[in-house]
């Protein structure tokens, strides 16, 4: 039986091998890595130490293990985020308003690439998006309203902000319960929000940078309006 200090080197081990991989550019963003047997030759550790370094970097979005054909390298640190914004918040290190204030900045920086670097087939998705929240049902507009977030995340063309901003939402969805769906119920709140989201896809269409900080500052304001009126306490979803 290894030791910890054997078991925390054996992980290093790995790591330090597939970073040596990209960089002589063996290996990139869907290459398979050597198998078990292979790896533990390669680096002189146990097949044990292979598997549990391989689970190790499974659950922090560096590799995906897919049971038959081996393990790929994904590069899909959203999740090992999200679980670490979740301690954060589970220890009180972050609160709502902080989360908020992260992702108004973040948007709105997106939103100002976005204006940069979109594309027209990603502003005539945007605008059919548009169109289907204006008649949508409740459910479906949920779906609606952040999918529009995403692709004007993925319009930035920054791929640390697509992240983190994923990570944030998810986080903020699984402690408030459905406060999406009741901004998105409320004809006042649903107005503002369709207002504003217009006004988004107005800036990207004209290159209007001062009307995309109006329309990210206003979504923010209706969103911590209601953050404000909840009594979040009652809201927690336990995990």
């Amino acid at each position: 039986m290894e030791e910890l200090g054997n078991q925390e080197k054996s992980y290093m081990k790995v790591i330090n091998y597939i970073k040596k991989q990209i960089h002589l550019g063996e290996l990139s963003i869907g290459g398979k890595l050597p198998a078990e047997r292979e790896l533990s030759e390669i680096l002189g550790i146990s097949r044990n130490s292979v598997r549990e370094a391989i689970r190790t970097l499974d659950n922090m979005g560096i590799l995906e293990s897919q049971h038959g054909a081996g393990n790929f390298l994904t590069g899909k640190f959203e999740n090992s985020l999200k679980e670490s914004l979740t301690m954060l918040f589970l220890l009180n290190q972050i609160d709502y308003n902080q989360i908020s204030q992260l992702r108004r900045a973040l948007e709105l920086e997106a939103l100002l690439l976005a204006i940069d670097n979109i594309s027209d087939e990603e502003i005539d998705s945007l605008s059919h998006l548009i169109s289907q929240l204006e008649k949508g049902t409740e459910e479906n507009n949920v779906i609606l309203d952040k999918k529009l977030h995403y692709t004007i995340a993925l319009a930035s063309k920054n791929t640390l902000i697509v992240s983190i901003l994923q990570a944030l939402s998810e986080v903020l969805d699984r402690f408030i319960i459905d406060l999406r769906r009741e901004i998105l119920s409320q004809e006042d709140s649903k107005k503002g929000l369709m207002e504003v989201h217009n006004k988004m896809i107005k800036s990207l269409m004209t290159k209007d940078k001062k009307l995309a900080y109006e329309a990210i500052n206003k979504h923010f304001d209706i969103i911590d309006e209601k953050l404000r009126g909840k009594e979040v306490s009652k809201n927690i979803q336990k995990p």
